[in-house]
């Protein structure tokens, strides 16, 4: 698996956020996004998920399964700022939804929905609403939803906002993991996830036209 992005540049309204942006991720490997608030963080991570579009550059990937013209996205997790799960519906419901929706992309397989609310530390209520959870309980059901469909590639706009200090050490564990298993991660965050040899990318913001975002 190789995830590549060659020569990215994105606008905000009239504004270039970046330009230039280039990077190459196999197996294994992770970037890490730093930067202040509206340095363009999110914004590359949407272009990479295809969410947004970008300006210039473009994103492809490549490897064994992955068909000639694929879109990233397609074997992408993107774990943004909201959760993306219904607060009427139950835990097993939400995550039993993305599931089906997602399915295992070639070459992996998934958790069960016990098996993943186990591995985040909430085994046992997923019959429960969402929305009657605490906040961190909600963000580690949110990370749950990338156990339970198989994507190679992580995309983690700052994962751990609402954890503490112990589910901080579970989710940088299971991303370490997701790595020896060959997968990628990339991770816009303000604290640090403990990915040891992950490349690192510092994003300073509105870079204008001829200004590049290597710092």
């Amino acid at each position: 698996m190789l995830l590549t992005a060659e020569s990215l540049a994105a606008r905000r309204g009239e504004d270039l956020i970046f330009v230039n942006v280039s990077f190459r991720l196999g197996r294994g490997e992770a970037l890490v996004l730093t930067g202040p608030n509206g340095s363009g963080k999110s914004t590359l991570l949407r272009v990479i998920a295809g969410l947004l579009p970008a300006e210039t550059g473009h994103v492809s990937i490549a490897g064994e399964g992955v068909e000639s013209g694929s879109r990233p996205g397609e074997f992408s997790h993107y774990l943004g700022h909201r959760n993306a799960m219904k607060k009427e519906l139950t835990v097993g419901e939400n995550l039993r939804f993305w599931q089906v929706f997602l399915g295992d992309a070639p070459g992996g397989s998934a958790m069960t929905i016990e098996d993943a609310a186990d591995t985040v530390g909430l085994g046992g209520i997923t019959h429960l609403p969402f929305g009657y959870l605490s906040a961190g309980q909600q963000r580690r059901f949110a990370i749950a939803k990338l156990l339970v469909a198989y994507r190679p590639i992580w995309i983690l706009d700052e994962p751990t906002a609402a954890l503490d200090a112990s589910a901080d050490r579970m989710f940088a564990d299971l991303v370490t993991r997701h790595l020896a298993a060959g997968g990628i991660a990339l991770a816009a965050t303000h604290q640090p996830l403990g990915l040891e040899g992950a490349q690192q990318l510092r994003m300073t913001g509105f870079a204008g036209v001829d200004a590049e975002v290597w710092a």
